[in-house]
């Protein structure tokens, strides 16, 4: 093994790039100690956390059932990076990219009589099948008159092969009063986490 002391290494006139390694080279290898400083533009390194996405309903509000599971209706978005959630009819996302996917969902479920929802719950289904729920359960407060209403929040890590995989949010209200039930601000989002 050779050693090359130097103090800079720049390229040719004329040339704009400079290549470390050729066909035999596998690794460089930095030594422990060693503080990489870039001022410039980098590529290559780390990774993104795209495929991307944040989906909202505004205080409009969702007409809910009682003890019936309803897909979140997300028409608007915060930011959809890779354009994979379909915010017009379907309100899922196929993130096109394989990997491991951060989702975190909410809503506000609500009754409009006072001491009428039990529970509230939010849940995720990937390809139609449930795979994480949060409920939450209601505490009375304040004025009697007036109606009741939770805020269910969730997350899960969910792996995503893709093109075919899709994920969506669902809300449901478990209420003493079947009639008036609805659910505002719903929110669901995502991303990919860099492995």
């Amino acid at each position: 093994m050779s050693k090359l002391e130097t103090n800079t290494i720049d390229t040719i006139s004329g040339s704009t790039n400079l290549t470390l390694g050729g066909t035999n080279a596998t690794d460089i290898t930095i030594p422990s100690g060693v503080t990489i400083t870039n001022n410039g533009t980098q590529s290559g390194f780390g990774g993104t956390n795209t495929p991307a996405f944040e989906a909202y309903k505004d205080g409009a509000s969702q007409s809910l059932s009682d003890d019936v599971w309803t897909k979140m209706t997300l028409p608007s978005e915060t930011y959809d990076t890779d354009n994979a959630f379909d915010s017009s009819t379907n309100y899922r996302f196929t993130p096109q990219t394989a990997g491991k996917y951060f989702f975190y969902a909410k809503s506000k479920l609500q009754v409009s009589t006072y001491n009428d929802l039990r529970h509230g719950f939010v849940k995720f289904y990937k390809n139609g099948s449930a795979v994480n729920i949060t409920e939450v359960s209601f505490a009375p407060y304040g004025d009697t008159t007036g109606g009741t209403l939770v805020s269910p929040f969730t997350s899960a890590v969910i792996d995503m092969n893709g093109s075919t995989d899709y994920v969506e949010a669902y809300i449901r209200i478990d209420g003493l009063n079947s009639t008036n039930l609805s659910a505002e601000y719903n929110l669901f989002g995502g991303y990919k986490i860099i492995e």
